[in-house]
Formats: structure tokens, C-alpha cells, sequence
């Protein structure tokens, strides 16, 4: 394996485990199956089931592995931080319970991963892509943030064996050029590597190709998304909520959006990209009847590509 495709829960609009739009995680495995997917993300704390005893059997019977399992919650709030490391030990406590992925000698690091992702505000969803008009963290509160990465990396690596990969978010506050290269400076990639999104990076005025290049250094893991320009065009001059976006339809399948993957494939090629990455396709639940027929077509896409 030098590169492997898997998928997310998000391509069946799951980001959120309380909304009540969510079809069963089984309807997602089973599908996921369906498309030729071997590899999936656990989605949100609490979607799968974290009991062994019901994901492990589920998975292996639709030959499923898990590639990364996913912290998307407030990273900035103080009083979060210990719902954070309770995530971030019954996380990584299934990880390692579940069977081994098939891995490269040439990825930086071995999955499953931890992906950390700082959730979508309300006030920076307002302004997700707009780095000029996006509200930003006070010092002291960057620091707490760094502090809560920190030591939820620290957990994941030091009791478990697990390395954990910060993904920068739309809606988020680690969105930004300037706000993922102060993250860079203040965390070394000895604690916490990189999940670059390349419909994130895209969406919030950043060319992945150059992103990619530049950071394949700390590059441990990566998410596939693509763009519909007219609607996001539509959606940079209404500013408009990023879930309403993707509610809208701003993310759409591989292949049938603006972001030039053959030219990603080459570059991968060329910095010497081994390991997995995830296609995700962020999605309103209630439009979820549609995921298979995207999955298929972005996995079969890319297969085009040299994937």
C-alpha cells in the first residue's frame, strides 16, 4: 500500500451526534461496504458506538477497518478540557482494541489517528472564509487552546500509541494562514502532526497544492473534499453559515468540483505521500439518501486520477 482511500461519516451528513436528521451508523457501514471502501472514519464522539463488542463485530463483517477516530468539539473553552480527555481516552481506547490497519514503512506515522478538530463557532461560522472579517482568539485564550491540543496529543501518545493530527476547520478558530502557522510554531511535530483538508483549505482562501508542498514535512494524514464554484461563489457573497453551505451543497462529490486532482495526485507522488487518506463530503442528514450514489462516484474518480 503506498496510498489507501477511505471514507468518513460526514458523507452521510454526520457531524453533529445529537441531530436527530442522523441515519443509523449501520445504513453509513453498510454503504461504506457497498462503495469498495475497506477503511472509514469513526465520525463524531458517540456515532459508533465506542463498546468493542458492537463496532468491532460490525466492522469485520462488512470488511471494514477504522482509519482515524475524531475530537470535532470546543477546543477553546476552559471548562471543556475534561470532556476532552475523557473523548480523547475512550477514543483511543477502542483504536487499540480494534484489528490493525495495513500500513506503509514510508508514513510518518502508523494509523488509526486521532483528529482534532476545533468545532464550528457561531460567531466564525458567520465569517468561515473570510479570514478579514473573522472575530480571533485573544493571547490568553490561543494559549488555553494550545494547552488543551497539547495535552490532549500528550494522552493520546504517551498511554495509548496513538498519534494525534490537528485538522484545520472552516468555522473554526485554527482556520487561517496566519492561525495555522501560529499553531505550527507553537506545537512541534514532535507532539502533534498535520490533516490537511483540501476542500478546508480551498474554502478558506488557501491553494492546497501549495499547502501540500510545503508542509509534507509534518503531512501525517489527509482529508479529500471538493468545491462547486457557483455555489461557493453564491455563498462568499451572502456570507452564509458553513453549515447552511454545505446544507446548500458546497461540497460535492470528487471530480465534479473545481479542485485539480490529478495535479494533487502528481504532487503527492512527487513529496512521496504514503498512508491513508479520507474522502469527506460535508452534507445535510436529511439529504443523506444520496450519499452512496457520491461515495461511489468520488472513490471511482479518483481511481481515474491514479488512486
Amino acid at each position: 500500500m503506498t496510498i489507501k482511500i477511505a471514507s468518513a461519516p460526514c458523507c452521510w451528513g454526520v457531524d453533529d451526534p445529537k441531530n436527530p436528521y442522523l441515519p443509523p451508523w449501520s445504513k453509513v457501514l453498510n454503504e461504506a461496504a457497498a462503495a469498495g471502501y475497506s477503511a472509514l472514519e469513526l465520525g463524531p464522539y458517540g456515532y459508533l458506538p465506542l463498546d468493542i463488542n458492537i463496532t468491532g463485530p460490525a466492522l469485520q463483517a462488512r470488511g471494514l477497518r477504522i482509519a482515524a477516530g475524531t475530537i470535532f468539539d470546543d477546543l477553546v473553552d476552559p471548562a471543556n478540557l475534561d470532556n476532552l480527555l475523557r473523548q480523547t481516552r475512550d477514543i483511543c481506547t477502542l483504536l487499540k482494541q480494534l484489528p490493525a490497519l495495513e500500513n506503509s514503512d514510508g508514513q510518518h506515522f502508523q494509523a488509526p489517528y486521532l483528529v482534532l478538530i476545533d468545532h464550528i463557532h457561531t460567531e466564525r461560522s458567520l465569517t468561515a472564509g473570510h479570514s478579514t472579517l473573522a472575530p480571533r482568539l485573544s493571547d490568553q485564550q490561543w494559549a488555553t487552546t494550545m494547552s488543551h491540543i497539547r495535552q490532549i496529543a500528550e494522552l493520546a501518545r504517551d498511554e495509548f500509541g496513538v498519534r494525534a493530527v490537528f485538522h484545520p476547520h472552516a468555522g473554526g478558530y485554527i482556520e487561517f494562514e496566519d492561525e495555522i502557522r501560529r499553531f505550527l510554531d507553537d506545537l512541534p511535530y514532535e507532539t502533534i502532526g498535520l490533516c490537511l483538508d483540501t476542500g478546508h483549505l480551498f474554502y478558506s482562501g488557501m491553494d492546497p497544492l501549495e499547502w501540500l508542498r510545503e508542509q509534507a514535512g509534518r503531512l501525517d494524514y489527509i482529508h479529500f473534499k471538493d468545491i462547486d464554484p457557483q455555489i461557493y461563489d453564491a455563498v462568499m457573497n451572502e456570507r452564509v453559515d458553513f453549515f447552511a453551505a454545505c446544507a446548500r451543497g458546497v461540497m460535492c462529490p470528487i471530480g465534479k468540483g473545481c479542485l485539480d486532482y490529478p495535479a494533487i495526485r502528481q504532487l503527492l507522488t512527487d513529496i512521496g505521500y504514503e498512508g491513508y487518506i479520507t474522502i469527506e463530503q460535508e452534507r445535510d442528514p436529511r439529504n443523506a439518501d444520496g450519499s452512496l450514489e457520491d461515495v461511489s462516484a468520488s472513490r471511482a474518480f479518483l481511481q481515474t486520477c491514479g488512486f
